[in-house]
């Protein structure tokens, strides 16, 4: 993990865990505004080391080693987007997904998307538009964009995700009416989905931690071949 990879295809930066044999999943994790790739490779010790993860850096520099998906302002209304940069870390994001799933020269595994605050953004992002290259997302302090609508897959596509929503209850960057609004959206377009609730404020805690890992492994089932079925 200690490598920095860059994409051409999409112009991002990443590092790697590489899974312990044949990967059952590769899941991309994504940090939050102003952070960078390093602040969740600490899951690397919690989550099974049957997937591999990709630790990606958001593609606007804030400051030193800062960085972010798009900006955004927190005003009493509430946040407010740079709405181009959303859709465009989207994209990228989603060239990422291709991009290494061309390098598995036929071994493909299933790609799963989750990340903190403005990262589990970008994870509903992609995955919502794109199910048939991320399976399954997962939100963790985040929200669910009004933007993305017009670029919805179809019910029929969106049927096939399935996704996991965790949010603090006493959050006061992101308020947990965001998560019920995102629990609430997802089951009109008909999306497999769970929406735990912690007492917590805008962060990650052991028992998020321990509740996404059960997700993820849950996602992915492994027969003794070490194949995977998403």
């Amino acid at each position: 993990m200690n490598t920095l990879h860059h994409d051409t295809a999409s112009g991002l930066a990443y590092r790697i865990r590489p899974a312990n044999g044949n990967a059952s999943a590769r899941l991309f994790l994504l940090h939050g505004v102003g952070g960078n790739e390093t602040n969740l490779l600490s899951l690397a010790d919690t989550l099974s080391d049957r997937f591999e993860l990709i630790f990606v850096r958001g593609p606007l520099t804030l400051g030193p080693a800062q960085h972010a998906w798009f900006e955004v302002r927190f005003t009493p209304e509430g946040p407010v987007i740079h709405a181009e940069q959303a859709d465009a870390s989207r994209l990228r994001l989603r060239a990422l997904v291709r991009s290494l799933r061309e390098s598995d020269a036929g071994a493909a595994v299933p790609a799963l998307m989750a990340g903190f605050s403005q990262g589990g953004i970008l994870s509903a992002s992609v995955a919502l538009t794109s199910p048939d290259d991320v399976a399954g997302f997962a939100i963790l302090s985040g929200r669910i964009l009004p933007e993305i609508e017009p670029h919805l897959a179809s019910r029929e596509q969106l049927a096939r995700l399935s996704a996991f929503i965790a949010h603090g209850e006493h959050d006061d960057k992101l308020r947990i009416a965001f998560a019920e609004h995102a629990d609430a959206w997802l089951t009109r377009l008909g999306v497999p989905h769970a929406l735990h609730r912690y007492p917590i404020g805008h962060a990650l805690s052991a028992d998020v931690v321990r509740d996404f890992s059960q997700w993820l492994d849950a996602r992915v089932a492994i027969d003794a071949s070490g194949r995977a079925h998403a």
